[in-house]
């Protein structure tokens, strides 16, 4: 048998595939997604290879040396990769040992043709193992090459699905929404008036989110087709309508108003936009790029480990526990849907510590996660802080959790702005969860802090600049006079949005800076 993972590797589409594929739409007038479709594909395609092989072999006959053959009789030699042959000649044989037999001569069709002809007993009258074969006619036998429909996707669902997907994608006719797809012309008329009552319905749910089916519904629907086809028709121009916004989770398509979406989610926090800084990465020691690593901040070019397990745990920084988001890092794609086929998806937000819910947004392109503000309130969560999140019992539930303790009186840095500079001080503050003693850093007057964030170029000092700024300050507050990389990360973050990456090239080129050991750092000189 032709093992699954050749059928896969020489699987193609052809342009008659994709007539038939589409051919099938027209004839089920249902959309069909691209798995589906290449699952009719394979069977398509293994009935007629099965007809093929029933076709070639009509009126052939199995080897089987206690048989007679004729000249010009086909002949399928099981031993031989069910090699075809024709039988060329027939003469006696010339053996005592196997009384009275036959010796044909016969010309493989597809061998070299120095080894075409070959000759074999008939006729034996000894016993052989292939005597007993059962029935000479190959019509008793199915293709020994063949797989069912199953057996090759099993192995290879990815690798047909998205070739099948790909080239589905190449054809004009055929339009895909929420991940199936269905020809152009047979789409139902969604004319103006539909769509002005889809908004209406919308506006009424406060934007939504809402289903399709459920619009339809509130509308009238669209005639007297089979829902699915409304279903698709209504998406397909819902999509095409730059008023309405879809935002479901993988496997399901709701539907919100874009002008009623949250501030935060139609621009983002200023607090979370990064200008980019060039900067030589090359210059990142094995241990930065450990830490870099380990900060999993969204900017960093990092790639999610092949297994990151049921729960991620993040350390809350500045400015997303000021804007009131979480950041999309590599770990947390793998927890928060992130259907490539929209930028917004609307979630609900669990509180683990009291089930309180709560309307959250993944902004898949800006990698954030908007509304986290009321729970971070509500807990007084400080800056630092461990958060943990895992998928609730349904898609678009995920559940918020960090690690909580009777409040205790702990002592942490402060952001203290003096005339508009920067300033820290170490300061007792009461505290309910666990954090990163590294990260941490508070403020009681956050307006003050706010106006030192340097949102635009012009007002932005250099990141060498602010960063020998808060060496300076921050190393009055240990004795040692060292900063850790991880504080520097974190304080930074406070003032201007910049991933590791820079901070630690820039710490490692400047002369300014000098390496103490461990991830510490000090103004050189000092």
């Amino acid at each position: 048998m032709i093992p699954s993972h050749h059928w896969a590797r020489n699987f193609t589409v052809t342009d008659d595939d994709i007539e038939y594929l589409t051919g099938l739409l027209l004839e089920r007038e249902t959309p069909l997604s691209s798995a589906e479709l290449a699952r009719a594909l394979i069977e398509w395609r293994i009935q007629n290879e099965a007809d093929e092989f029933e076709e070639r072999f009509r009126n052939v006959q199995v080897y089987n040396p206690a048989q007679a053959y004729e000249v010009g009789q086909q002949v399928v030699f099981p031993a031989y990769d069910y090699a075809l042959a024709t039988v060329t000649s027939v003469r006696p044989g010339d053996n005592v040992e196997y009384g009275d037999f036959a010796v044909i001569g016969v010309e493989f069709d597809d061998a070299p043709e120095a080894s075409q002809t070959r000759e074999f007993a008939a006729e034996l009258t000894l016993p052989h193992k292939l005597s007993s074969a059962g029935p000479g006619d190959m019509a008793q036998y199915t293709d020994p090459n063949s797989l069912t429909a199953e057996q090759i996707l099993e192995a290879n669902t990815d690798q047909i699905v998205d070739t099948v997907d790909e080239r589905l994608s190449e054809t004009p006719d055929l339009v895909i929404l929420a991940g199936k797809w269905f020809p152009s012309e047979l789409l139902l008329e969604v004319n103006d008036g539909h769509l002005f009552l889809a908004e209406a319905v919308l506006d009424l749910a406060g934007g939504g989110p809402m289903d399709t089916a459920s619009i339809l519904k509130e509308i009238g629907g669209l005639g007297d087709s089979p829902a699915e086809l409304q279903v698709f028709s209504l998406n397909y121009a819902l999509s095409s309508d730059n008023r309405f916004d879809e935002v479901g989770p993988a496997g399901r398509v709701w539907w919100y108003l874009k002008r009623l979406e949250p501030d935060d989610v139609r621009e983002t926090p200023e607090m979370l936009r990064y200008q980019e800084i060039e900067y030589d990465r090359g210059a990142l020691t094995p241990d930065m790029l450990a830490l870099e690593a380990e900060l999993d901040d969204e900017l960093s070019p990092l790639q999610a480990p092949a297994a990151v397990g049921d729960e991620i745990t993040i350390t809350l920084t500045y400015p997303h526990r000021r804007a009131g988001t979480l950041p999309l890092n590599a770990k947390m794609r793998r927890i928060f849907p992130t259907a490539h086929r929209t930028q917004h998806i609307w979630v609900r937000l669990v509180d683990a510590q009291d089930g309180e819910e709560y309307q959250g947004w993944v902004v898949r392109q800006q990698r954030y996660v908007s509304g986290l503000s009321p729970l971070y309130r509500k807990h007084r969560m400080p800056v630092g802080a461990y958060v943990s999140v895992r998928q609730g019992d349904s898609p678009e539930k995920i559940v918020v959790d960090f690690r909580a303790h009777r409040a205790r009186t702990e002592w942490i840095r402060l952001i203290t702005p003096k005339n508009g500079q920067l300033s820290f001080e170490n300061e007792k503050r009461a505290i309910g969860a666990e954090y990163d003693d590294l990260m941490i850093v508070g403020a009681d007057d956050l307006a003050a802090v706010d106006a030192l964030f340097q949102p635009t170029t012009s007002n932005r000092r250099s990141l060498v600049g602010l960063l020998r700024t808060l060496i300076a300050e921050l190393s009055r507050l240990t004795p040692q006079g060292t900063v850790h990389a991880k504080t520097l990360y974190s304080a930074v973050n406070v003032f201007r949005r910049v991933p590791p990456g820079p901070i630690f090239a820039t710490l490692a080129t400047e002369p300014d800076f000098e390496h103490v050991g461990n991830h510490y750092w000090k103004l050189a000189g000092t």
